[in-house]
């Protein structure tokens, strides 16, 4: 983060709603409770440009000059997330359309058609007019393009979307020949003479071309990230800060970051608890680590996350005390260099109301308040953290791709979710105390001891060569069923399944074999297996268990191929649990990975400075005490710690540990 060496603490501050009075009150809360940093003007558009062409700065120009005269930095924002009345009413044709034809009007938030040339023309030049008029301000350190893009409108079905998208494959494919053979569309007569035949892929009577489905999923991301790379370069013609906009990591399955990622400067991700899982912080560390793996391991910033209760969910719960440090730490523990909430001060009025902010309705006698002061107190006694990294040896793949296309129509069964066999590992990995980096298929995989793929439907040439030189070099994969079935068209490689993964895994499957709702199938070590078996012939590979009974009986059920010098397992069915914790850490050994389970509910993860200094971040996420290993000294109280160190029950610490304990 620039502009200074703590770890950065604030939010999205929104000083359009509230009178000047209000501004200098706030400023001086936000200097008691230690922030540092604040995002500005991410709604302001009808404020900046009441008319098209026509801007007034004065009230962003006196509310940055309050900040900088108060040492509180900006990131300062891009307002087009939220068009103004008069561009809607000029631009109706702009209006987002969706999939079974309706448009959206005006009167949320939410960006207007990706593909609008008026609204690109517009969304650049507010972008100049700040960046021209902002680039020396001494309050300014980063930029923030839009909000969230791909929530709430991820793509459109607008007519300037549709020709846009025409041009995006001819771009992608080069003919109509060879756009019909990727989508197959001899099958029910969909072939294509011209290209403007083609239309997007609309509610139709059955279900659509699924090749024509995912390319539009390709192309809507693509839009959208054209949206951004032409407000990002605006702003470099006057500005050098960074540039972000705020990813939603795990929860926005409409953008492929994995493309997104190369174009920001720094990674920025906004993260809120699904609040009715009990499991929710397991879930938080999952997307911080896949949002420091977006980052290729370097420190990022978590924009947003919520104080306590948010108002959208279909049981907003509110955080039980200690909650808000426990979630904000195991952010930082995973990568982040940046604490920072949505937003500074709860908004009296909108659709918003109701969403926790760090200064509640209740102010400064609320209990949130007091956390929120003792957590900037905390974070900036930890500056030393900042740089830091996170080092893994096991990834986990993630493909978007992937998970595009195995959540399309009429697959073998309903219970194949993509989404599902990720966190069930994940989950697993984290009670073992296993810090994961996910990875692309395609990425490097050398530095990786295991790299496991719970599901990975689609997978094209280049990744298979990739996955299968990372196991003849030496490195261990384990692959969960219905993985490698498709290419990128969505087409089926020819030859029995697992297609392209059949020689790594060394085996074949002549047929699926999905059980009843509720079946279960029992496998030779006494693990009971849900919704799926395969019907296995081996090619090389080794029966490590077998199915006792269901459609599979007899036939392998977990098995493992020795290729090179590393070797690759196939778990075909569905294992939860101890179960799958048990498959999990046969394949850790197999690395040569030993595990130690940290204490029920404790979240254990280390940093490690370019120096070589090594930090622990311990969150007891458990109603009892715990105790760790850990001899340094704790950084925020400079109390020395030792084999046996106390991580209370719901408390948090960071230890620089000693240099025998790296």
């Amino acid at each position: 983060m620039p502009g200074t060496s703590s770890i950065r603490f604030g939010g999205d501050y929104n000083p359009e709603q509230w009178t000047r009075e209000t501004w200098l009150e706030d400023i001086e809360l936000m200097r008691e409770a230690g922030v540092n940093l604040v995002s500005v003007g991410i709604f302001s558009w009808a404020l900046l440009e009441p008319r098209e062409g026509e801007y007034d700065f004065a009230f962003l120009d006196e509310v940055l000059d309050l900040l900088a005269g108060a040492g509180i930095d900006v990131d300062l924002g891009t307002p087009t997330t939220v068009p103004p009345a008069w561009f809607w009413k000029a631009y109706p044709q702009a209006r987002p359309v969706t999939r079974d034809g309706v448009a959206l009007g005006f009167g949320s938030r939410g960006i207007v058609s990706p593909s609008s040339p008026e609204y690109r023309r517009a969304a650049s030049a507010i972008a100049e007019r700040l960046a021209e008029r902002y680039a020396q301000h001494p309050a300014v350190v980063m930029w923030h393009v839009h909000n969230e893009y791909g929530a709430p409108v991820s793509e459109s079905f607008d007519e300037a979307s549709v020709a846009n998208f025409r041009r995006w494959l001819a771009a992608r494919y080069g003919s109509l020949d060879a756009l019909n053979r990727a989508w197959g569309t001899t099958f029910w007569g969909q072939v294509y003479g011209e290209w403007d035949e083609i239309d997007a892929p609309r509610q139709s009577a059955s279900v659509s071309n699924p090749a024509h489905q995912l390319d539009f999923k390709r192309f809507s991301s693509d839009a959208l990230l054209e949206c951004f790379v032409l407000e990002r370069d605006a702003i470099r013609r006057h500005a050098t800060q960074p540039v972000t906009t705020n990813f939603m990591a795990t929860s926005c399955p409409s953008v492929d970051y994995w493309r997104w990622a190369p174009e920001v400067d720094i990674v920025s991700n906004d993260h809120y608890l699904t609040a009715s899982r009990i499991d929710a912080h397991v879930m938080l560390a999952m997307d911080a680590d896949f949002t420091r793996s977006l980052a290729a391991g370097r420190p990022w910033v978590l924009m947003e996350h919520s104080t306590s209760a948010v108002n959208w969910q279909p049981r907003n719960v509110a955080k039980r005390p200690g909650e808000l440090a426990r979630n904000s730490m195991a952010h930082l523990a995973r990568g982040a260099d940046a604490i920072m909430f949505f937003q500074f001060r709860a908004s009296r009025f909108g659709a918003e109301k109701f969403h926790s902010a760090m200064l509640p309705h209740a102010g400064r006698s609320s209990r949130v308040w007091k956390e929120v002061v003792g957590l900037g107190e905390l974070v900036g006694d930890l500056s030393e953290l900042r740089g830091s990294r996170v080092e893994a040896s096991v990834a986990v793949i993630w493909s978007t791709e992937s998970f595009w296309a195995q959540e399309l129509e009429w697959r073998p069964s309903v219970d194949l979710s993509h989404r599902e066999r990720l966190e069930a590992f994940y989950s697993e990995l984290w009670k073992l105390g296993v810090t994961v980096d996910f990875v692309h298929p395609g990425a490097d995989l050398s530095g990786y001891s295991a790299v496991f793929a719970p599901s990975l439907y689609l997978l094209d040439e280049a990744s298979t060569a990739n996955l299968q030189a990372y196991v003849a070099g030496g490195g261990v994969l384990a692959v969960s069923y219905f993985s490698g079935i498709v290419d990128e068209f969505d087409s089926v490689p020819a030859g029995p399944f697992p297609g392209r993964l059949r020689e790594v895994l060394g085996l074949a499957i002549e047929e699926f074999q999905p059980l009843r709702e509720g079946g279960l199938v029992e496998l030779t070590n006494g693990s009971s297996g849900a919704v799926w078996t395969d019907e296995i012939h081996l090619e090389g590979a080794a029966a490590v268990e077998g199915f006792v009974d269901g459609p599979a009986a007899g036939l392998p059920a977990i098995t493992r191929n020795a290729l090179g010098d590393g070797a690759a397992w196939y778990l075909s069915t569905r294992l939860d649990g101890d179960e799958l914790a048990a498959f999990i850490g046969g394949v850790l050994a197999d690395a040569g990975l030993e595990v130690a389970p940290p204490p029920t509910g404790l979240e254990r993860v280390f940093r490690v400075a370019g120096d070589g200094t090594r930090f622990v971040v311990a969150i007891n996420h458990a109603k009892t005490d715990a105790v760790i290993a850990a001899a340094g000294v704790d950084v925020a109280t400079g109390e020395a710690t030792d084999a046996s160190t106390l991580v209370p029950a719901g408390g948090t610490r960071v230890i620089r540990l000693a240099a025998s304990e790296g």
